[in-house]
């Protein structure tokens, strides 16, 4: 399951992250890599405790809370303090699968990253390739959103980031421990909630139809969610 986020941040929100972020410590993005990761990655990363991680991790925070859409798809748990990479002059990161169970170091914060996220920070028309590649089992989907959109796909995926050819490349990246393990049960969940909102504007939140789709999706819910 991929789901695009559109505007989890407006342009102001952006340009707030950006401000923090591009005046941080930025350092060789192996930083955070495992054994596999650091043979295909080629990027520089934002230190993880350096203040500016912790402030621009706080506002992603937050504005990942005002968006329905990312908790409908996600159906968060736990959520990984969001990190920051950059790509440019032919950087890129070839095809990996995220580690299974991620650690906030010096801390005894865990999580099992059941989906990864990445958030835009750049215009896309500011630099060229850097494109998102998730494989599964329709073939490769390409991405490359606007700043401010995110995009979630599951942990478990081969993925990829395209060289970087011209400008850069921006955004922050992080993983989600969600309520639902099973990523089919997610998505089922995510096109009942859709069907649920269509069927309460349609109709209104009182009629019986939506209240028997509500109690269907709380059912099911209760029956799949680890919380």
């Amino acid at each position: 399951m991929l789901i695009a986020i559109p505007s989890v941040l407006d342009a102001a929100g952006v340009a707030r992250v950006r401000a923090v972020i591009d005046s941080g410590r930025w350092a060789d993005g192996n930083v955070t890599s495992g054994p596999q990761a650091a043979l295909a990655k080629r990027n520089e990363q934002l230190v993880e405790d350096d203040a500016a991680t912790v402030e621009a991790g706080g506002l992603v925070l937050d504005a990942l809370g005002r968006s329905p859409t990312f908790i409908a798809a996600a159906l968060p748990l736990k959520i990984f303090p969001p990190l920051f990479n950059r790509y440019a002059g032919g950087q890129a990161f070839d095809a990996h699968v995220d580690n299974a169970i991620r650690l906030k170091r010096g801390t005894d914060f865990r999580i099992r990253s059941d989906l990864s996220c990445t958030l835009l920070l750049e215009d896309p028309a500011a630099y060229d390739g850097g494109e998102l590649v998730v494989e599964d089992l329709f073939g490769e989907q390409r991405v490359k959103l606007a700043a401010g959109d995110a995009v979630l796909y599951p942990a478990s995926s081969l993925h990829r980031v395209e060289p970087v050819t011209r400008g850069t490349r921006v955004a922050s990246f992080f993983w989600i421990q969600s309520m639902v393990r099973d990523d089919g049960e997610r998505r089922i969940l995510f096109d009942l909630d859709r069907a649920v909102q269509r069927v309460a504007a349609a109709q209104g939140a009182g009629d019986r139809a939506t209240v028997e789709l509500t109690g269907v999706y709380h059912n099911l819910l209760r029956r799949w969610a680890d919380a």
